[in-house]
């Protein structure tokens, strides 16, 4: 049986704690299965661990279909979530739909991953509209590394924590069926997961 977002609700509103992990390749995707991993992630990150990319900036959406893909074939129980890449859905709404619309329908992923807030919580309600189901990601967004100036812990300054919790809200609100928090102090991660 396939793992799916209303199952990860249900464990939500049980208190059941569930194990998810980044996956990007088939071999890697079989043993998962086989260990009973319900939900993997395939992470722009294999640009710089699969691909020898110096950062995730260089992963294109073929490059994320093509290992999403492979995951799949690998994992056909779990709920797998593709990464959206750089540029992916920055530019236009539409970029987000067009490109999150070639994820499910040539990978087969489950659901997508963006990061950040502002406009990708109007892409979120947009794309779970449509559905599409939408995990967000904030705090350290590596997508947005040249802007932070590196890789840093992100919401330890009041305004900043306040800015993730309001995040956080609103792309739950837009219909995001969870939310990654990546490099923040881990109070702030305690509030965003009681709010």
């Amino acid at each position: 049986m396939t793992t799916n977002v209303r199952d990860l609700r249900k464990w939500k509103s049980e208190g059941t704690k569930f194990t998810m992990l980044t996956c990007y390749d088939y071999s890697t995707a079989r043993w998962l299965d086989r260990a009973g991993i319900p939900v993997l992630l395939v992470g722009d990150s294999l640009g710089t661990t699969m691909l020898g990319y110096p950062d995730t900036l260089s992963v294109t959406m073929d490059d994320m279909i093509r290992h999403a893909g492979a995951v799949i074939r690998g994992a056909p129980g779990a709920l797998v979530i593709g990464d959206m890449p750089f540029m992916a859905y920055h530019a236009s709404a539409e970029d987000a739909i067009r490109n999150a619309g070639r994820f499910l329908q040539e990978s087969r992923v489950s659901a997508v991953k963006m990061e950040g807030g502002g406009r990708v919580i109007d892409y979120t309600k947009q794309l779970t509209a449509m559905g599409i189901p939408v995990m967000g990601h904030l705090g350290l967004t590596p997508t947005f590394v040249n802007q932070f100036g590196g890789y840093r812990v992100q919401g330890r300054s009041d305004e900043a924590a306040e800015q993730i919790l309001a995040d956080a809200r609103a792309l739950e609100e837009a219909g995001a069926f969870a939310v990654v928090l990546e490099a923040i102090p881990s109070a702030l991660g305690q509030r965003v997961t009681q709010a």
